[in-house]
């Protein structure tokens, strides 16, 4: 069997891109273990494929473009859309660019699934019949959240599973050496975003570092979309607020995935703006503060039992949020809780993934 794994791979500056494809390979593998995969990605583009939507659906249209011949010798098309790419609120682009391919393959007589991840939101008439169709024409649909089962249902296509993410897929990284606080800055929020006030959050930030400070609290920044020609990497932000306190705060770049996630299996508590940050804590059993930009955070995180979300607002509030989730007592008995309950939702999936052989 032939598996097309589409928006992640293991070379994207975005750790969690590369956690959603790891996941992928280890729980597809689980289960048929002479499958052999393929993937396709904004860094890994095949040959066959363009990324403009005028382009594909040209050679759509064109035999010798060898589109339709490459997608056709796929057996399944499992869509990750990144984990949080499936709406229109990164723009129409990439929406379109993404459900074209899903259409494409599901035209070339290949079965699509609807890789654990969010659904919506969807905020366009156009981008609403986009998904909408890409549902339907799936022969698996599985959401990480219940707001995306219910956004999904909305759109004609109830969910076959509600499960959780991929990254609950992955076996424990090897031990590291022990660390304090992690905290990750996201770059996406660092600069002027369509999500957040970017003042606020860098205000946020640095009164959430003085707070752990005050509290004698080690602090180890940590990137989780490495360098990258995308402006929104995080490596510029860890700098510029290292460089704020004068090089006195660690700074871990890490080399790969593995890297990061022995470094967060290493931590006592992790702080993240970033999902994936937290969410690769989580799934090693360490807990996880998250600064949510978006409304994919809550309900995910909520169903592993973890209640460590805390909304970017103003600065005051958030951070004061931020150092009370830290402060609190149990985190360890409670994350190890969350990491448990994420690994029996991926289980829930090894049934439906056998009938695609």
């Amino acid at each position: 069997m032939r598996i097309l794994i589409a928006w992640a791979d293991d070379v994207s500056p975005n750790l969690g891109v590369r956690a959603l494809g790891r996941g992928s390979l280890d729980l597809l593998s689980s289960v048929h273990s002479d499958a052999r995969f393929e993937v396709m990605n904004y860094g890994s583009r095949p040959g066959a494929i363009a990324w403009s939507p005028r382009t594909l659906v040209k050679n759509r249209a064109l035999p010798r473009s060898g589109m339709m011949e490459w997608l056709s010798s796929f057996d399944v098309f499992w869509d990750t859309r990144s984990g949080d790419s499936f709406t229109d609120i990164y723009g129409m682009d990439r929406h379109l660019t993404m459900s074209l391919i899903h259409e494409f393959a599901s035209q070339a007589g290949v079965r699509c699934v609807m890789a654990p991840q969010t659904i919506g939101p969807f905020a366009k008439r156009a981008a609403k019949c986009l998904a909408a169709r890409n549902l339907k024409r799936s022969s698996l649909v599985f959401a990480r959240d219940p707001k995306s089962a219910d956004a999904a249902d909305a759109l004609g296509r109830p969910v076959d599973a509600l499960t959780t993410d991929l990254v609950f897929a992955i076996d424990q990284p090897p031990p590291a050496p022990p660390r304090d606080v992690v905290l990750n800055v996201s770059g996406l929020l660092w600069r002027p975003n369509p999500h957040v006030d970017y003042e606020e959050y860098r205000r946020s930030v640095r009164l959430v570092i003085d707070g752990l400070r005050a509290d004698g609290r080690s602090i180890t920044l940590m990137p989780h979309v490495l360098a990258s020609k995308d402006p929104d990497s995080d490596i510029t932000a860890v700098q510029e607020v290292r460089a704020a306190y004068d090089g006195d705060l660690d700074l871990l770049l890490p080399a790969d995935l593995d890297a990061a996630r022995g470094a967060l299996a290493a931590a006592r508590v992790v702080i993240g703006a970033r999902m994936h940050a937290c969410l690769n804590a989580l799934s090693t059993g360490t807990p996880a503060v998250a600064m949510a930009y978006s409304r994919k955070f809550r309900p995910l995180l909520a169903e592993l039992g973890w209640d460590g979300v805390v909304e970017v607002r103003d600065a005051s509030s958030t951070s004061g949020a931020v150092l009370d989730a830290v402060r609190s007592p149990g985190l360890a008995e409670r994350a190890q809780a969350a990491q448990a309950e994420g690994r029996a939702r991926i289980g829930r999936l090894r049934p439906y993934i056998e009938t695609l052989a």
